[in-house]
């Protein structure tokens, strides 16, 4: 008797009965049974799936693995299509399939893969499946274009703005909070960091309503256009009709930009005056003074003279080794004429005194190494939730289950139970299989990651001291310390740390 396994497949787009799930299913059925000396052991079904990839069809990827266990000798399907429309991938498991005893008969298509010319005609198919595929992904991105060019909107809902319909409307609640959001940057010059911080202390939710800002999601809003009232869409296009995945657009297609396209949150004028805010601090642009973003010192090192901020220079020594060196950017551009201090600081020496400054705060650096470490736990830990079975129930779950499909087996070759009744239970019991594999992987990654804790602990601890006693360098923590360093003409200097009222003088 040989077994006999069909695989039927629904995919994303719209089609016609004759692909149903229903009628794909009884056309197995009534198919096998013409055939006395086949048994149907278990139709696989993937819904709402693409067939250009394989990677998210969980019921086809089941039925690969039943075939490398020897529990069918066949599989049925009705067309080269409803199997894969990737010819790689079909040639790829037929190939595998085929060395391992398991035909697979597409039955619209006349196809068995044990067949002589059976590969040669299936590549046939496959390439024919293939290339509709890329000619229905093409008229898909050909309508979507159109339909952006008309100010159809493509996308979700996001702070302040619901999308239904293609269309945006403004939702109140939250346009009230993006408008704080613009209105303390760009006005206030209220930090992304600090922004963050005040968000998350006075309660404010984001779009998925958590109540935790993080400065990601601030300059995510800071730069949607849509605030604005404008529309940019295609800022990410498909370049594999196959694979699906999408990347940013640097150019590769056209932006589609209109204009006034629906009623704005923000301003013009307070649009534009935080996105010139944000152009000056762009650690990858240019400030107002010109200088690059880089660096602990770009911007932060002043002229007391003229106001200039100081800009960096690399000399190249005679041994090859390189230093970095700021002068008054006035100087640099003007020549003396322009400011007539001539002072050059060593980027080393004024790490010095940064150095210098933030070690002598009277501060309890193991309390800040306690409190930091916490907080970091903490997020991590949130990652975990929802984790916290323990792998042995599941696995005793998983044998019982399986010793109950013995007895089902056994009670059917028996003749208590009929063939109908077995192939129900079955199914019932491999889905609760299924769930409980899933849940068991979970399990265990969990308690790896739960053993990994205590050591990620030590780590972060670790990291946390090196930071504060600037044994280990940190340009995000220098920068977010440092205030300003200003050079008069009598050569002194005095180092300003952020949000403190000490003033830190060096003589140079």
């Amino acid at each position: 008797m040989i077994q006999v396994a069909g695989y039927c497949r629904v995919s994303t787009d719209k089609e016609d009965q004759a692909n149903s799930f229903a009628s794909q299913q009884s056309y197995f059925r009534a198919y096998i049974s013409s055939h006395p000396d086949w048994r149907l052991y278990e139709i696989y079904a993937d819904e709402g799936v693409s067939g250009t990839s394989t990677r998210k069809r969980r019921q086809f990827h089941r039925m690969i693995q039943d075939a490398y266990a020897g529990r069918f000798q066949l599989i049925l399907t009705k067309e080269v299509s409803r199997f894969s429309r990737n010819i790689v991938d079909t040639l790829s498991y037929t190939r595998k399939l085929r060395q391992i005893g398991v035909a697979v008969e597409f039955m619209t298509d006349h196809i068995n893969t044990m067949d002589g010319d059976g590969e040669l005609r299936l590549s046939i198919m496959a390439t024919l499946a293939q290339d509709e595929s890329r000619k229905t992904s093409s008229r898909v991105v050909w309508g979507q274009t159109r339909q952006m060019e008309k100010g159809v909107v493509f996308g979700r809902s996001l702070l302040g703005y619901e999308v239904a319909n293609g269309v945006l409307t403004v939702e109140p609640e939250g346009a009230a909070v993006v408008r704080l959001i613009f209105e303390k940057y760009a006005r206030e010059q209220m930090g992304t960091s600090e922004l963050a911080r005040y968000l998350t202390q006075t309660g404010y939710r984001t779009h998925r309503g958590s109540s935790r800002w993080s400065t990601g999601a601030i300059l995510r809003i800071l730069k949607n256009e849509k605030y604005a009232g404008d529309l940019v869409q295609k800022k990410t296009y498909t370049p594999d009709y196959l694979t699906h995945e999408k990347r940013a657009n640097h150019g590769e297609v056209p932006l589609i930009c209109l204009k006034d396209h629906h009623e704005p949150i923000v301003s013009r004028e307070l649009w534009q005056l935080a996105q010139e805010r944000m152009e000056q601090n762009n650690k990858h642009g240019h400030g107002s003074w010109g200088h690059s973003n880089r660096y602990v010192f770009s911007g932060k090192i002043r002229c007391a003279g003229c106001g200039a901020s100081f800009v960096g220079r690399v000399k190249v020594r005679k041994d090859g080794t390189r230093v970095r060196r700021w002068s008054c950017g006035t100087a640099v551009r003007q020549g003396r004429s322009g400011c007539a201090i001539g002072k050059l600081i060593r980027d080393d020496d004024a790490m010095h005194m940064l150095k210098t400054a933030v070690q002598s705060l009277p501060l309890d650096i193991h309390a800040v190494i306690r409190n930091v470490t916490a907080l970091a736990m903490d997020a991590v830990r949130a990652t975990r939730e929802g984790v916290g079975e323990e792998p042995e129930p599941l696995q005793r779950e998983l044998e019982q289950l399986r010793q109950k499909k013995v007895r089902v087996m056994d009670a059917y070759f028996s003749g208590d139970l009929s063939r109908e009744e077995m192939l129900t239970m079955n199914r019932r019991y491999e889905a609760q299989a299924e769930d409980l594999r899933t849940r068991l992987e979970a399990a265990v990654e969990g308690k790896r990651c739960g053993d990994g804790l205590e050591r990620l602990q030590k780590t972060i601890r670790s990291d946390v001291a090196a930071l504060l006693r600037f044994e280990r360098e940190s340009t995000a923590l220098c920068k977010t310390v440092l205030d300003c360093l200003t050079v008069f003409p009598d050569r002194h200097m005095e180092l300003r740390l952020r949000d403190l009222p000490q003033v830190f003088q060096f003589q140079g």
